[in-house]
């Protein structure tokens, strides 16, 4: 369950931002993840509510978004998202293709208080 140890790093990253933004409560975290990274969402909603205890985030929202698997085609140059295991160029066939989006991580904003 690698959710977990995601949502871990995550806490640690919303520590050192609220540290240096001088919030004395995380209220709302916004992150998202590429489809590759095989999130499960409950599962990392669950992750997270777990690691946030004892933490200035304890009880934060957090709004998790799956970002869909893009590619550009190196053939054809047409960009395109792909939702199977297929990794073909819909436009000419080809399966040269550069990964131009799905397998990041981020996090887009913290908001809370001071």
């Amino acid at each position: 369950m690698h959710e977990l140890k995601i949502a871990e790093e995550l806490i640690g990253i919303i520590t050192k931002v609220a540290e240096s933004e001088n919030l004395k409560k995380v209220t709302k975290v916004n992150i998202q993840f590429g489809k590759m990274i095989q999130i499960v969402p409950d599962i990392f909603q669950f992750a997270f509510e777990g690691a946030v205890k004892g933490t200035v985030a304890k009880g934060a929202k957090l709004n998790l978004e799956i970002l869909a698997v893009r590619f550009a085609c190196n053939k054809c140059k047409e960009e395109t998202e792909i939702d199977d295991l297929l990794f073909v160029c819909p436009y000419c066939g080809s399966n040269d293709l550069e990964l131009i989006q799905g397998r990041e991580t981020i996090v887009e904003s913290i908001e809370g208080e001071k």
